[in-house]
């Protein structure tokens, strides 16, 4: 509730996450006179309060123990604190906020719910009933699943937009500032961590009193309650630790996950394990059937492909001979160029002696990410201590190999792609993705992110690294590679990838390769869509078993997605072949 109060505020500009707190809240923290002396009241943010990381311990009156921003500590007072500054907003009592602009318009009959009055804290603060978040709302469950309901809809009920998205989905994801658990948000646990793996990432819940707890789950499309008045795991030793919360709502939604058999409310997510809730964009992709896939190449794979200034794509094969004619040896890296439309495609080797490789497998240079940007082709090869990067001024005739590498992750780097000769894209940087690991063939947890200006892709001092998303949605950069962050997360499911703009529909589409068994031949992956190149993210289309194999990489030419952005041709590796299938998409 403390939660759904902040975001009113910030969607009525009252506040702003990133204000100082004394801002709107003088005396904040000043009831203890060793606040003051810390001198570090004037740094506390409202972010900090509303995920427990301001500094204050759990003691009445709250005492300042460490520098705001710098860890996390349960404090019931700072999320009381934060409530008087709201009132002081508001300028009025929280329960007749929350009553006009939640409770009645979402359908929750007064008799259902009421805000206690304060337990610790003054009952009143300049004139006006002031509040607590920490003494407890009184519910039934009908209620609380209406609240979980109304997040569940990304803050819209009945066609009424209550709370918006952007709030929604920040406050219930974990907190990129050090927090006291892992799985801390704004006043919600969240599993986006991946720290509990029975239950699905994309769950959060709130926990109260006695063990009751609502959970909200989109790819399930669910929302369960339970009202309780305790748990014998609270009464064991250390059961009333905030770790021990989540771990006792993950034992119970397990059981609901695991009993949901009909998946028909999000028929495009075909298994809990999608990492990120649906898109609110693309509701459905239709597939065209299997029969009509165009397979050329037969026995090369990877096909990492870009679209160039002479309207050609270029894409690179491995452990093969490439496309007809094929090239008289087998090679680790080779390269082709693609003329046409999918039904009419001219695909031509290119012969060119300072780029081809040889040797099977992990013993091979193989290509992972094509881009042409300004009429020069760059490819990020893998399998070399651990990528390095390659470029050719002239349509990939002869090429130029980066006297660097990078060593530290980035084992299988992939660019992003926007359209012919790189028109369309968003700024002047251009954008690198992996999985976070030195390996091509090993799976990660997370995927990672790198930029650097299209002028000076050659420069290894010009590549900056993705070290958070703030709390207004936009990129923290850091020049220090062992300082990334994480951009998409997946718990040991992040391999390959392909990434491409989609202009008609403005997302970002993201193929993932799902690790696991012979792909080539039966496997699963993932289509995520996102407004930035950083996100945030959610499903397109996610399987664990499509109905033909989907090989160990997929990408979307930007060539072959039509101007309206709802049909594409997506290229994979399949059957160990240059695969191609169209798709068509459906529009919420």
């Amino acid at each position: 509730v403390g939660a759904t109060v902040l975001g009113l505020a910030i969607d009525d500009r009252l506040v702003l996450l990133d204000d100082v707190a004394q801002k709107h809240y003088p005396q904040i923290g000043a009831e203890n006179p060793e606040n003051a002396a810390s001198g570090w009241l004037d740094d506390i943010t409202i972010h900090q309060l509303a995920t427990m990381t301001a500094g204050f311990d759990d003691g009445r009156p709250p005492k300042l123990v460490r520098r705001p921003g710098s860890g996390g500590e349960y404090s019931n007072d700072t999320s009381n604190m934060l409530a008087e500054l709201l009132t002081l907003r508001f300028g009025e009592d929280l329960r007749d906020v929350l009553r006009r602009r939640v409770m009645e318009p979402i359908g929750a009959p007064a008799d259902e719910w009421a805000w206690r009055n304060n337990s610790f804290r003054p009952r009143s603060i300049a004139g006006l009933a002031s509040r607590e978040f920490a003494s407890g709302i009184t519910i039934t469950h009908r209620t609380l699943a209406r609240i979980g309901y109304l997040y569940l809809r990304e803050g819209e009920w009945n066609g009424k937009r209550i709370l918006s998205k952007e709030f929604i989905r920040l406050a219930t994801r974990p907190t990129d500032l050090p927090a006291f658990v892992p799985y801390y948000g704004f006043y919600w646990g969240s599993n986006r961590r991946g720290t509990y793996p029975e239950i699905p990432l994309d769950a959060y819940w709130a926990f109260g009193l006695g063990d009751s707890f609502v959970v909200v789950c989109p790819s399930l499309d669910i929302v369960a309650v339970r009202l309780g008045l305790g748990s014998k795991a609270s009464q064991l030793p250390g059961g009333d630790k905030p770790e021990e919360w989540g771990r006792r709502v993950a034992g119970f939604f397990k059981l609901v996950s695991s009993a949901v058999n009909d998946h028909s409310a999000a028929p495009q997510l075909k298994s809990s394990a999608a990492p990120y809730p649906a898109s609110p964009v693309i509701k459905q992709v239709i597939w065209a059937p299997k029969e009509r896939i165009l397979r050329h190449a037969p026995g090369s794979d990877n096909w990492p492909i870009t679209w160039a200034n002479d309207g050609s794509l270029y894409t690179a094969y491995g452990d093969g001979k490439g496309f007809a004619p094929f090239a008289p040896e087998k090679l680790s890296l080779g390269l082709a160029r693609i003329e046409g439309d999918p039904h009419g495609l001219k695909a031509t080797n290119l012969r060119a002696a300072t780029l081809e490789q040889s040797g099977d497998g992990p013993r091979g240079v193989k290509a992972s990410g094509m881009l042409c940007v300004d009429s020069i082709l760059y490819m990020w090869a893998r399998n070399c201590d651990n990528s390095r990067l390659a470029w050719s001024s002239d349509h990939g005739a002869t090429w130029t190999w980066a006297d660097w590498r990078l060593t530290n992750s980035f084992g299988n780097p992939t660019f992003l792609n926007f359209g012919r000769n790189y028109s369309g894209a968003r700024d002047d940087f251009v954008y690198v993705y992996s999985h976070d690991a030195d390996s091509a063939y090993e799976p990660a947890d997370r995927m990672v992110l790198a930029r650097a200006p299209r002028r000076r892709l050659r420069e290894s001092s010009a590549y900056e690294f993705l070290q958070r998303v703030d709390s207004r949605g936009q990129p923290v950069w850091t020049r220090d590679i062992a300082q990334r962050g994480t951009v998409f997360e997946h718990r040991a499911k992040c391999y390959r990838s392909g990434i491409s703009y989609n202009a008609g529909l403005k997302r970002y589409l993201w193929c993932q390769t799902l690790p696991g068994g012979d792909s080539r031949f039966r496997g699963g992956f993932g289509i995520y869509d996102a407004p930035e190149p950083w996100g945030p993210w959610t499903t397109v289309f996610f399987t664990e078993d499509w109905d033909v194999g989907p090989g160990e990489t997929q990408s979307i030419p930007a060539k072959w997605i039509s101007a309206d952005g709802l049909t594409f041709w997506m290229v994979f590796s399949g059957d160990d072949a240059f695969s191609i299938r169209e798709a068509t998409l459906i529009a919420q």
